[in-house]
């Protein structure tokens, strides 16, 4: 049963291995940078992150999320996409903000999440902002271990990133 909901937020992105790829090899050429200037600078687009999202969900046996878009608007990552529960199908939108400690540590907040036809409640918010915070968060700390994250700017279908190594 299709219980409906938001609409995504901009055309759908394609998502391609190749794409997600390149995150990974962004990642290994600016920590390769780094070595001489101490900066990271990544710049990381919606194909891009569409594309590494839908592969770590692909490695799922039962991925909670399919066919995942994500967009790079107004200060925020939007996530889109189709959630399924026992016979019950519906689109959700998360709006995620990035939140950069004093210290360089970079966490993600779900400020609202819209599932079905219906705002999902405070608490499911938090939950989500933790989870999204491992996901995307995770593979950055892993990949640039000792990067203190200085900057982060989401516009026009693109995140911006700059960090120091420590």
């Amino acid at each position: 049963m299709d219980l409906g909901g938001p609409a995504a937020p901009g055309d759908p992105i394609p998502a391609s291995e190749t794409a997600a790829q390149e995150i990974l090899d962004a990642w290994e050429s600016a920590a390769g940078a780094s070595i001489s200037t101490g900066e990271i600078r990544l710049i990381i687009n919606e194909t891009q992150l569409t594309s590494l999202v839908a592969a770590r969900l692909a490695e799922k046996e039962d991925p909670v999320l399919r066919d995942p878009q994500v967009y790079l608007r107004d200060g925020q990552l939007q996530v889109y996409g189709t959630v399924q529960q026992s016979m019950f199908q519906g689109e959700v939108l998360l709006s995620i903000s990035p939140v950069l400690d004093a210290d360089g540590t970079l966490a993600f907040e779900v400020t609202s999440a819209d599932l079905g036809p219906v705002p999902a409640p405070e608490g499911i918010r938090e939950s989500l902002s933790t989870l999204v915070t491992e996901a995307f968060a995770g593979p950055i700390g892993s990949l640039a271990t000792g990067l203190r994250v200085t900057s982060i700017a989401i516009e026009d279908g693109e995140l911006s990133l700059v960090g120091e190594m420590r």
